[in-house]
């Protein structure tokens, strides 16, 4: 067991977990293939432990081995634990065994941290909602580990992928919410003009409604066949994404968008199309409401920037995506102010994706609508199950505009695009930020990028003299914006880290 002073940073268990994954050992004489995986568990003094598949015998899960066979007579109350792949879900384990989620509830840990979700049909984030529904706060690894955890998994992940797609072949009722409400209707529900915009976006070489390209849509669980009828039926994600108006069967299904011209005028949009022609529809109004919206009459005006519009149509395709439409009545909300531009996306985030975590942007890949996700990536329209965390973290240094400010208001995701500084002291809830310039904002900002810097790389990345970042630094961490590392000032290796905002 490794000794520790206190609990690092919880990237550094990550890399810990893929190193030790790297060690598993697969099973003789298994007819599938045996995932790799790694398991930390750290302790509330910072000691930690380590195991890997196979460590102690032959099929033993790593966090079997570490919770059973290493410290099963330990107090593991408040321990926190890494795992390169969600752990096995209730009933995953044939009798009498009890599966990884489970034990890992029964031995109180306080917090998980797992790899990328294991697709095996009797898994699939089955694991995840039991140690949610039991209090554990589950969180994703940081993104730069999920390839390297895929990479050594390429077989293992190949396998489940194709047991999962046969297990949803079995059910009756693939997405039951939104098949209830697409029930009377049909092929002929559905636009050609949208089923062509996914065959030309998607590469494909079919026409719409061919026989080939609807068996297609039914592996894709978008259509299924009634032996009755003789007929290919939609299902409610069809009907969402190709449908010729999907608001007859699904009201919420709408975006509201609102702009405040700059003269005191307001101009009203409702996108209502079928979901793969709403993001072109969005695209071409912002092109026409974005300049008019700045209010020239104001002097200040030359110091709002053009906003790139191609950052608010990925806002808005993360909204369609990822929104929850089983809350009916609610709505994707647009609005284009002289100042901001804010995004309003239905539902809660869906586990292990936390608000908190969309804040830092630190979300990681999870959609609650699979179907959609997997369409919009065919497109190339969006990384599959993304939050466009990357094109967020792009607006400081790509375009010179402020990070967005994210939250949740108890119905909506909002996300709030600031036009300008003030806005971000204005109306960021985290204490302190109204007392920096605009230069401390801008440097603040970097800081939650980069997560740890020095006075140097500080002073560095903005071309101020030392002194100038000392200052600056100096102010962050007086205001509780910031902290340290804990090493000593004088030490080379002493850094400042960013607080994630409340």
């Amino acid at each position: 067991m490794e000794e520790k002073n206190k609990r690092k940073d919880p990237k550094e268990y990550m890399r810990i977990a893929v190193e030790v994954m790297k060690k598993s050992i697969e099973e003789r004489n298994n007819d599938k293939p045996s995932p790799y995986v790694g398991a930390v568990l750290v302790f509330p003094d910072g000691s930690y432990d380590t195991a890997y598949r196979g460590e102690l015998r032959e099929g033993d899960h790593a966090e079997y081995t570490l919770l059973d066979k290493k410290h099963r007579h330990q107090d593991l109350t408040d321990c926190w634990l890494f795992a390169t792949l969600e752990p096995c879900a209730p009933g995953a384990r044939n009798a009498p065994k009890i599966s990884c989620s489970e034990r890992i509830v029964n031995a109180r840990i306080s917090e998980i941290w797992f790899g990328i979700e294991d697709k095996n049909p009797t898994v699939d984030h089955g694991g995840i909602d039991h140690m949610e529904e039991n209090g554990i706060k589950v969180h994703q690894f940081a993104p730069e580990f999920h390839k390297e955890i895929e990479d050594v998994n390429k077989e293992f992940m190949k396998w489940a992928k194709i047991k999962n797609n046969e297990a949803k072949t079995k059910k009756e009722k693939p997405s039951a919410y939104l098949n209830k409400y697409a029930a009377e209707t049909n092929l002929n529900s559905l636009s050609t003009i949208a089923l062509q915009k996914f065959i030309t976006e998607s590469k494909r070489n079919y026409k719409p409604k061919s026989k080939e390209f609807l068996q297609e849509l039914k592996e894709m669980e978008l259509l299924e066949f009634d032996a009755n009828q003789n007929e290919y039926l939609p299902t409610g994600n069809a009907i969402l994404l190709f449908g010729n108006n999907p608001r007859n069967k699904f009201p919420q299904a709408a975006i509201k968008a609102k702009v405040y011209y700059g003269n005191g005028e307001t101009g009203t949009e409702t996108f209502k199309d079928a979901l793969v022609l709403v993001p072109d529809k969005v695209e071409n109004w912002l092109k026409k409401v974005l300049p008019a919206s700045i209010d020239r009459s104001n002097f200040k005006a030359k110091q709002i920037r053009s906003f790139p519009i191609l950052v608010i149509r990925e806002a808005i395709i993360n909204a369609i995506v990822h929104r929850d439409y089983a809350k009916e009545g609610a709505k994707i909300q647009l609005d284009v102010y002289s100042d901001r531009i804010i995004v309003k996306s239905p539902g809660k985030p869906v586990p292990p994706i936390t608000i908190e975590a969309m804040k830092n942007f630190s979300a990681t890949s999870y959609s609650r609508n699979k179907k959609l996700a997997f369409i919009f990536n065919e497109m190339e329209y969006m990384e599959e199950s993304a939050l466009g965390m990357d094109t967020f973290k792009s607006l400081r240094e790509k375009y010179e505009l402020p990070l967005p400010i994210i939250d949740f208001d108890g119905i909506n995701v909002v996300v709030t695009f600031p036009r300008t500084i003030d806005v971000v002291r204005e109306i960021s809830a985290t204490s302190g930020i109204e007392e920096l310039n605009d230069e401390e904002v801008k440097g603040y900002e970097w800081i939650r990028l980069e997560g740890e810097v020095s006075t140097r790389g500080y002073a560095t990345h903005f071309d101020y003299g030392y002194k100038k970042a000392q200052r600056h630094l100096a102010k962050m961490l007086k205001l509780g914006l910031i902290g340290d590392n804990g090493l000593a000032k004088t030490s080379p290796n002493y850094r400042y880290v960013a607080i994630n905002p409340d």
